[in-house]
């Protein structure tokens, strides 16, 4: 059983961080009609589902009935969102008690400071009341050590707004009960014109987690933003065939040896965090 399996219900979004990779993939939403298929496959592999890989879930019309219908299916939802849609479709998420969002706080920093305020400030309306309803809320600051100073000013700013012990742990900051904020350092994307990162690389891929995209293609971690490594359509093949493919099996084998199978996974910043 998979800890988490990656689910894009849309690769289209309404912004364009430096932080983020992006995708060449035509924009597309999934159906609820593909969400539902999905699920039925995923049932005996996962009981959390994560709505993203590229992409902003909140811009997707249907996400009130995707969450509605995770939840009658028996999984748990949790959402990574660039926090700019929040004031318009956050009470969505509330309603439906997803288990966890995940919010990237810094996805607004590039503009000025009066608007910069004002999404923060509707980032932690948000937050206090999702976290209110039961939510786990996580604010995430996906630039640690080339922030500029602005880290500071938005935790200086975030903690007038929102009531809490703000203690350091091993992650950030527990602001109070099942509400944090969390640091991430920047790291390079794969990419196939991406640099070498090493030749000796462990990954989680295939082995806690995978990824679907918003057209059904398998891949085996949450970065393949592009389906470099397409291990088949879960539209089209039964979800244990793919996972069992030979080259499914090449990869997870690759990574125990810690010798990457795919070039793509040699060209991946983030997963030299694990060597």
């Amino acid at each position: 059983m998979y800890r988490k399996v990656y689910v894009e219900i849309t690769n289209i979004c309404n912004m364009n961080c430096s932080f983020c990779h992006g995708t060449k993939r035509q924009p597309r939403r999934m159906s609820l009609e593909e969400f539902r298929l999905i699920l039925e496959k995923l049932k005996p592999h996962t009981e959390y589902v994560y709505y993203h890989l590229m992409g902003e879930p909140l811009t997707h019309p249907e996400l009130g009935l995707f969450l509605e219908t995770a939840t009658e299916k028996g999984f748990k939802s949790i959402i990574t969102t660039n926090g700019t849609l929040l004031k318009q479709r956050g009470q969505v998420l509330i309603d439906r008690k997803v288990h966890k969002v995940s919010i990237s706080l810094h996805s607004f920093e590039g503009g000025d400071k009066a608007a910069h305020k004002r999404y923060l400030k509707e980032v932690a309306e948000f937050a206090k009341a999702a976290n209110s309803q039961g939510t786990i809320v996580v604010l995430r600051l996906w630039n640690n050590g080339c922030d500029g100073g602005k880290n500071a000013e938005a935790i200086e700013f975030l903690k007038g707004e929102i009531e809490g012990e703000w203690v350091e742990n091993s992650k950030g900051l527990r602001i109070r009960e099942r509400l944090f904020l969390e640091y991430g350092d920047r790291f390079q994307w794969p990419d196939k014109d991406a640099e070498i990162q090493g030749d000796s690389v462990f990954c989680y891929g295939l082995r806690d987690h995978f990824g679907i995209l918003s057209d059904g293609t398998v891949v085996p971690c949450c970065l393949d933003s592009d389906g470099g490594i397409n291990l088949g359509n879960i539209f089209e093949r039964d979800i244990e065939d793919i996972l069992l493919s030979d080259r499914a099996k090449a990869i997870v084998k690759g990574f125990d040896g810690r010798k990457p199978s795919e070039e793509l996974c040699r060209r991946c910043g983030y997963a030299q965090r694990f060597k």
